[in-house]
C-alpha cells in the first residue's frame, strides 16, 4: 500500500520533573495559574506526529511518505529519516519560518505539561495531495494526522473529491477545533484513531453520540493508555487487544504515534484488525521503554518473541513475514 502521512514535523525538547505536578495545583486558585517546575534533564529528540509514524512505519518495511512543512533547519531531520526509509521528497520547506517545536515536561506519575510552537507547519496549508499521487502512481490511504488545522481541512477535503480513502487522527488539535471542524475531519474517515480521552472530547465537541459516530466512519480505534485498545469496525464483533509487557517505564512521548506506526502496518499487510492492534501495541511498547519519539532500536527476533509471549505464537508467525526490513 501506498499510504501518505500528513501531520506536523517537529523538534522535540523532553524534560523530567522529579515530582508530581498535582501536588503545586490549587484548584480554587487555577484561573490564576503561576507555575514553575526545576527539570532534572533535558532532552533534544526528532518528533512531529507525522514523522513518528513514518519513522516507525519505515522501521518495520514499508516505505511511507511523508507531508508536511518545516524549515531550513531540516536537513539533518530529513537525512535522517530518509537513512530510515521515508519517503521525504513531498516535505514543503519554509523560507522564513523554523521547524515547528514541542516542549514536554513529564513528571513523576508520567503526567505531562507541553507547549507546541508550530513556526513551519503553518504554511502545510498549501500542500496540495493531488502531485503527490501522481508522483507516486496513486495513494491507498492518506492519514490526516494534528497538523496546521487549514491543512487538514484541506488534506480530508481532497480525500474526499479524488476518492482517497482516509484515516483522521485528529489528536491534540481537538482541543482548540470547535465542533464543526471536527465533524467535517471525521465524517466518512474510513478509520478514526484518538486515545480514550480524545474519544470523550470528539462526542462533546461534535454533539455526535458514540453510537452516531460509528455510523459515519468505517473503523473507529480508541486507545486506552494500560488498558490496551478496543476497535469497532461497521459488521464486524470488537476487537480489544491488551497492551504488552514493558521492560522500563522511560517516557510515554510518541506511544500513540508508534501504535498507529504499527496499526497501519498491519493494514498494509491486510493483516486483519486485531494483528494489526498487536503488531502496534507492541511497537508502542518499545517507544515506552526510550526517551524520545524515535530513539528505539528494533532486532527482528526479540520483537518476534515478545510478539509471541504478549499476543501468542500464532500473532508472530502471522506478522513475521510483514516486518522484513526489522534489524536481525
Amino acid at each position: 500500500m501506498r499510504i501518505a502521512v500528513t501531520g506536523s514535523i517537529a523538534t522535540d525538547h523532553l524534560m523530567t520533573f522529579k515530582g508530581r505536578f498535582r501536588d503545586s495545583l490549587v484548584v480554587e486558585q487555577l484561573d490564576k495559574v503561576s507555575l514553575s517546575f526545576l527539570a532534572d534533564d533535558l532532552e533534544v529528540r526528532r518528533g512531529g506526529v507525522a514523522a513518528n509514524i513514518a519513522f516507525g512505519m519505515a522501521n518495520l518495511g514499508q516505505r511511507p511518505i511523508l507531508v508536511g512543512a518545516v524549515g531550513e533547519d531540516f536537513a539533518d531531520y530529513r537525512s535522517w529519516l530518509e537513512r530510515h526509509g521515508v519517503d521525504c521528497a513531498s516535505v514543503h520547506v519554509s523560507e522564513s519560518r523554523h521547524t515547528a517545536r514541542f516542549v514536554c515536561t513529564t513528571d513523576e506519575d508520567m503526567a505531562q505539561i507541553a507547549t507546541f510552537y508550530a513556526g513551519a507547519m503553518s504554511e502545510a496549508r498549501a500542500i496540495e495531495l493531488g502531485p503527490i499521487a501522481e508522483r507516486v502512481g496513486g495513494l491507498d490511504l492518506v492519514v490526516v494526522g494534528a497538523n496546521d488545522p487549514e491543512a487538514m481541512l484541506r488534506h480530508t477535503r481532497e480525500c474526499r473529491s479524488r476518492g482517497i480513502p482516509f484515516a483522521a487522527d485528529p489528536s491534540q488539535q481537538l482541543a482548540f477545533a470547535d465542533g464543526e471542524t471536527i465533524r467535517q475531519l471525521i465524517d466518512g474517515a474510513d478509520y478514526l484513531l484518538t486515545n480514550e480521552y480524545e474519544a470523550a472530547l470528539t462526542e462533546q465537541k461534535t454533539g455526535w453520540s458514540s453510537e452516531e459516530i460509528a455510523a459515519r466512519v468505517n473503523t473507529r480505534v480508541v486507545t486506552k493508555g494500560k488498558d490496551g485498545v478496543t476497535i469497532e469496525g461497521k459488521g464486524e464483533d470488537p476487537v480489544h487487544v491488551s497492551v504488552a509487557r514493558e521492560v522500563r517505564r522511560a517516557d510515554p512521548t510518541g506511544v500513540g504515534d508508534a501504535f498507529r506506526a504499527g496499526f497501519l502496518t498491519g493494514l498494509a499487510a491486510d493483516l486483519g484488525l486485531r494483528h494489526a492492534a498487536e503488531l502496534g501495541s507492541m511497537l508502542a511498547t518499545y517507544v515506552i521503554e526510550t526517551v524520545g519519539t524515535q530513539e528505539y532500536t528494533l532486532g527482528k527476533s526479540t520483537f518476534l518473541a515478545r510478539l509471541a509471549e504478549a499476543y501468542g505464537q500464532d500473532s508472530a508467525d502471522a506478522i513475521e513475514p510483514h516486518i522484513a526490513c526489522v534489524a536481525p
